[in-house]
């Protein structure tokens, strides 16, 4: 009897087993999405409360003033003013510095809730909301909506209609003259009207059937939009840049960050490039795969100059089968803004087989002590600055946990590295605070695993397919096995000085920073973790001077922006991150508002 109650469930085990297969094989998205949020529901039944502890360096030297160099002003949007946050990173430079001050290190500890609007969607939400002309905007995957900064009132929400992505995200939208411009996960580029949400045009740049698609936030100037594509870890994908007519959608210029080859659709005027195969070696038969660049950008618009980051080449780890520099990946591309013509290139990771991006647009900045430097912090865990006048590296310095980063990766091997393909600095730009000359960066403390696939395998692939490398059949692990039981689950708050890159003082979270870092002109620092705890820390020290829990405790994984609203300073945040690929309670999708002088409401 025994044996035969065995074999029933022995017989259900693997029934069960085909049926899951054949509803993967026919539902690949839904499948493996719906399946990892149960996972991670399984994972986050008990979850320890956010602790954060914080550590000064007394190695640390304040850099003395350049007394022969006038104080530096930060570029702002035309037509912006004082109390708006107008676009992904505030300013033009990408400094995320706010002017505002109300909310100082000595009020902070009243902040409160004063609304909540919840999108009702379990989602990737990693909006970077933007406030402008009296309204809040945010982004969902399949939405763009408009709300009362200082109540949450929906003031409309439009929705869009198109198949879902098995990594999907929106991180944003654009504001320029009554209009309002997005990205979708088919590869489209769209524009709204900014007081009816009405659709007014469309534009494709990209190919959905290579895997590529438009999660990231453009950014909007002078009658231009920019924006690129992602798509760089798909066999095939490869990234692009575009200037759009803002009126029209009309394409204006196209970059490509990876060689054009021919068969290549072009979609646009191609700007001048020295871009050639000489930096791909691409083992025969594999296409040139890559360069994706999937957050937003920077613009210097005195020298009308658009500063690109770009992602990792392909097949992520499987570097043998694309050997050389493999250019312009893991790099801060500058165009022309008007022309997309070349003009320079930092060549920030110089090999890559770890999946480490250049995931973030790089801040422009005047040192306290006189240098105007570009400063950026790739998904490798470190921050780097480079002198403009010259280009030069100022320093490399960690910013999380670096191990084992130079093993080369084997067939049939384990390597353990951190930080892991997820880790270091992700879609968030630092903020730069220039009251103290300290950079302002949060980043992931999160190591992997991973074992390469054989050249068999590699070819195996179908074009539009993840092309990561990874030898695995669980595609929850084609980014490699990361897992919290090597110790490494954590986030870090680091204060670079912006001249030394010494840092001052630095915060560690118990759980991972993805979402946005704002300093304000107020003496704080506001951030929040992967665990949903939402921080304001003292500027000058890192001392903590408030904690929430938000959003029913669900990651906060996108924007954090001050703004002025009926005359007070308020605090808007993306919270509730729902994604497959990290481990976070699946919670809605919301925006919570927090400011200081109204009565509070639960969480």
């Amino acid at each position: 009897m025994k044996k035969r109650i065995w074999i029933v469930i022995g017989a259900l085990f693997v029934a069960g087993v085909v049926i899951a297969g054949i509803l993967y094989m026919a539902f690949p998205v839904a499948m493996t999405t719906y399946g990892g949020m149960g996972l991670n529901y399984l994972k986050t039944l008990s979850t320890p409360a956010g602790t954060t502890s914080t550590e000064t360096n007394p190695a640390y030297k304040v850099v003395e003033a350049d007394a022969s160099s006038p104080p530096p002003v930060d570029a702002t949007w035309p037509g912006a003013t004082v109390g708006d946050w107008p676009s992904y990173n505030r300013t033009p430079t990408s400094q995320r510095y706010s002017p505002l001050t109300q909310i100082t290190a000595k009020n902070a500890g009243q902040l409160k809730i004063l609304c909540t609007y919840d999108t009702h969607e379990f989602t990737s939400f990693e909006s970077n909301l933007i406030m402008v002309n009296g309204a809040l905007i945010g982004t969902t995957e399949f939405d763009i909506f408009s709300l009362n900064p200082a109540t949450c009132g929906e003031n409309w929400r439009t929705r869009l209609d198109y198949p879902g992505a098995l990594l999907p995200s929106n991180r944003g939208a654009a504001y320029m003259d009554g209009m309002l411009f997005r990205g979708t996960q088919d590869a489209r580029v769209l524009a709204f009207d900014f007081k009816t949400g009405k659709q007014l045009w469309e534009t494709r740049i990209a190919d959905p059937k290579r895997g590529e698609s438009v999660p990231s936030a453009p950014i909007a100037w002078d009658g231009l939009v920019y924006i690129g594509n992602s798509g760089g870890d798909y066999k095939g994908g490869k990234g692009h840049v575009f200037a759009l007519e803002a009126k029209s959608g009309k394409i204006v210029w196209e970059f490509f960050l990876a060689p054009q080859v021919a068969g290549d659709v072009v979609r646009g005027p191609i700007g001048k490039t020295p871009l050639d195969m000489a930096t791909w070696h691409m083992a025969p038969g594999l296409p040139v795969s890559g360069a994706g660049t999937w957050t937003s950008y920077t613009l210097d618009i005195k020298n009308g100059l658009l500063y690109v980051p770009g992602g990792n080449p392909a097949p992520d780890f499987a570097s043998g089968a694309r050997e050389g520099e493999n250019l312009y990946t893991d790099s801060v591309v500058v165009l022309d803004s008007k022309t997309g013509d070349f003009k320079n290139n930092f060549k920030v990771v110089p090999k890559d087989w770890h999946d480490y991006d250049v995931s973030n647009p790089p801040i422009l900045l005047k040192t306290k002590g006189g240098k105007q430097i570009m400063s950026v912090a790739p998904k490798d865990g470190h921050l780097y600055a480079y002198d403009l006048t010259d280009n030069r590296l100022l320093y490399r310095v960690p910013i999380t946990t670096v191990e084992n980063d130079g093993t080369d990766f084997a067939i049939g091997r384990d390597v353990h590295f951190c930080p892991g393909p997820v880790g270091g600095d992700e879609w968030s730009t630092p903020g730069y605070d220039p009251a103290t000359n300290l950079i302002l960066s949060g980043t992931v403390d999160w190591c992997d695993t991973v074992t390469i696939q054989d050249d068999k395998k590699l070819r195996s692939v179908g074009v539009g397919q993840p092309w990561t490398g990874m030898a695995t059949l669980n595609p929850i692990n084609m980014f490699g096995k990361e897992s919290r039981t090597d110790g490494y689950w954590a986030g870090w708050v680091y204060a670079t000085d912006a001249d030394s890159g010494v840092w001052k003082w630095r915060v560690k979270s118990n759980y991972p920073i993805v979402g946005a870092i704002t300093p304000t002109a107020g003496g704080v620092v506001f951030f929040g973790d992967l665990g949903g705890n939402f921080y304001a820390l003292d500027s000058s020290n890192g001392q903590k001077l408030y904690a929430q829990v938000l959003g029913g405790g669900g990651g906060i994984g996108g924007g954090i922006i001050t703004y002025s609203a009926d005359g007070e300073q308020k605090v808007a945040v993306a919270a509730g991150f729902t994604m497959v690929a990290w481990p976070t309670k699946p919670v809605t999708a919301k925006v919570i508002i927090l400011g200081l002088n109204a009565a509070g409401t639960p969480p």
